[in-house]
């Protein structure tokens, strides 16, 4: 019963960090070229190939594996070091601002009517 359960926890995870990679796969391939270079990281083909490896990986062999560890690295790198970086450069923050604006926003800012 204990061997069944790891099991599934296994399985869960693994689905998990698929699914991580996945993210991080199309996160990297719906960023422009020029963000990469203008980051100073690698280009935007090298980090597709180490992402999609990593997925690739993830599906085809076991959690407890050599190479899904280090596909996991990858993908945390790309996470929290590429990615921030790559939303600085091309301006990604927020798509929707958090407030709404008031009805009488105009385009250059609030309208006070003078």
């Amino acid at each position: 019963m204990l061997v069944e359960g790891f099991g599934k926890l296994m399985y869960w995870v693994s689905w998990a960090l698929l699914l991580f990679s996945l993210f991080a796969f199309f996160d990297s391939a719906i960023r422009r070229e020029d963000a990469y270079r203008a980051a100073n990281k690698q280009t935007k083909a090298f980090w597709l190939i180490i992402l999609g490896l990593a997925a690739a990986v993830n599906f085809f062999m076991g959690i407890l594996d050599f190479l899904p560890i280090i596909g996991l690295i990858a993908t945390i790198v790309y996470i929290v070091d590429v990615r921030p970086a790559l939303r600085q450069i091309s301006g990604g923050g927020r798509r929707w601002p958090r407030g709404r604006g008031s009805n009488s926003d105009g385009p250059y800012g609030p309208f006070n009517g003078r």
